[in-house]
């Protein structure tokens, strides 16, 4: 954005008077002053100084410093989960501050145009809010990359298929099992036969005490899948509760899928032929 005015004297205007600028821009972000020690102690984000860091950018119409800064800024709030709302608060305490300023200074020195200074005020306001919207889109991108990465690993953590031969794998499940779970286990079970060229899958279920109609169809399903591409399953570790309304349903295991009372018993049996 090309420059309004010559800013040259406006920022040794504002460097003479940074202590007031600074005061009265923390009594215009009163909720964000007490948490300034907090967030630089926490995400090493010093608010002062990025606060002149950005009147900088915004007098001078250094736009690609702006929207680096910005972009820079939306990163580490969303790495240290920082409040969005104070960042909003103090953003706009910089606005508010820094107008008051500029008026100081026309009142100072009574050589700003009257068309200038308007045109300084859009200059102003546009800076600011790019860098407003430069920061909430990184923000927003960096954080659905966190929780994309965080959900990939509780997917990883939820499904874990273990190697225990070249051929033979485990597959131990343990606490509730939904439909949204089940979704996994049938991506990384088919996965993995492929990538591992399991033949023996041995999926434990004695860690799961309930499971829905809809959850038990599926898993036959993955089992029926698994069965496809020439993996065999054996079930261990089935509970009295699951069994039974396994039987009042009328489902049933094909005759090539296996169960043994525990996972003991498979690993015996396998590990041993």
């Amino acid at each position: 954005m090309e420059k309004v005015l010559e800013t040259d004297k406006l920022m040794t205007f504002l460097q003479e008077n940074k202590q007031n600028f600074e005061n009265d821009l923390l009594n215009e972000a009163s909720n964000v002053r007490e948490k300034i020690d907090d967030i630089l102690t926490l995400g090493n984000i010093d608010l002062v100084n990025n606060a002149h860091k950005l009147v900088r950018y915004v007098v001078d119409a250094q736009d690609k410093e702006l929207e680096s800064f910005a972009k820079q800024e939306g990163i580490a709030w969303a790495t240290f989960e920082l409040t969005l709302a104070f960042k909003l608060e103090w953003v706009q305490a910089i606005r508010r501050t820094l107008w008051e300023f500029l008026q100081k200074y026309n009142d100072f020195t009574n050589n700003i145009p009257y068309e200038e200074f308007f045109l300084m005020e859009k200059q102003i306001n546009s800076l600011i809010d790019q860098f407003l919207n430069v920061f909430f889109i990184n923000y927003t991108n960096y954080k659905d990359s966190l929780i994309k990465a965080q959900r990939e690993l509780v997917e990883n953590l939820s499904v874990p298929i273990i190697p225990i031969t070249p051929s033979i794998c485990i597959l131990p499940l343990i606490g509730s099992v939904d439909t949204f779970r089940t979704n996994v286990i049938e991506e990384k079970v088919l996965v993995e036969i492929g990538k591992l060229h399991i033949q023996t899958l041995i999926m434990d279920l004695s860690g799961i005490a309930e499971m829905d109609i809809e959850v038990i169809d599926h898993l036959l399903k993955i089992i029926d899948g698994s069965a496809m591409m020439g993996c065999q399953t054996v079930i261990t570790g089935l509970r009295a509760e699951v069994v039974r309304k396994m039987i009042r349903l009328g489902f049933r295991f094909d005759n090539n899928t296996q169960t043994l009372g525990t996972l003991q018993q498979a690993l015996k049996q396998y590990l041993t032929t």
